[in-house]
């Protein structure tokens, strides 16, 4: 018996699938460039190549960055499809809906969030 979403969860469902697919689309274009400046870098002066150097590991931050955007976005879509959403992994309590609507792949409440970053 599949689990059946609220409205609300719907909602975050279409939103989460679009920022998925929003993030694939800018992580291809980041891996492109990134190909491509790599392809690029080969032929130029030291300050070339330092420069390049620094635009590589720039991409590579934000690639890695992307990544675990786009796993927290898969998650979350876990947690829709099995009734486990907009619940904080922490307490158990409900992550309020506008926290959720706010950073729709949000893992726990503002209060766990806070105890957290204060560690």
């Amino acid at each position: 018996m599949a689990y059946e979403m609220t409205a609300f969860e719907k909602e975050m469902e279409q939103l989460l699938l679009s920022m998925k697919s929003e993030l694939n689309a800018k992580i291809s274009k980041s891996d492109a460039d990134f190909k491509n400046l790599v392809g690029s870098s080969g032929g130029g002066d030291s300050i070339d190549v330092a420069s390049d150097d620094l635009d590589s590991k720039k991409m590579e931050a934000i690639g890695k960055m992307d990544a675990g955007r786009l796993n927290a976005i898969n998650q979350a879509l876990i947690r829709v499809r099995n009734g486990k959403y907009g619940i904080c992994a922490q307490c158990g309590k409900k992550i309020p809906e506008a926290r959720l609507r706010a950073l729709p792949f949000a893992l726990l409440c503002l209060s766990c969030k806070s105890k957290s970053e204060h560690r």
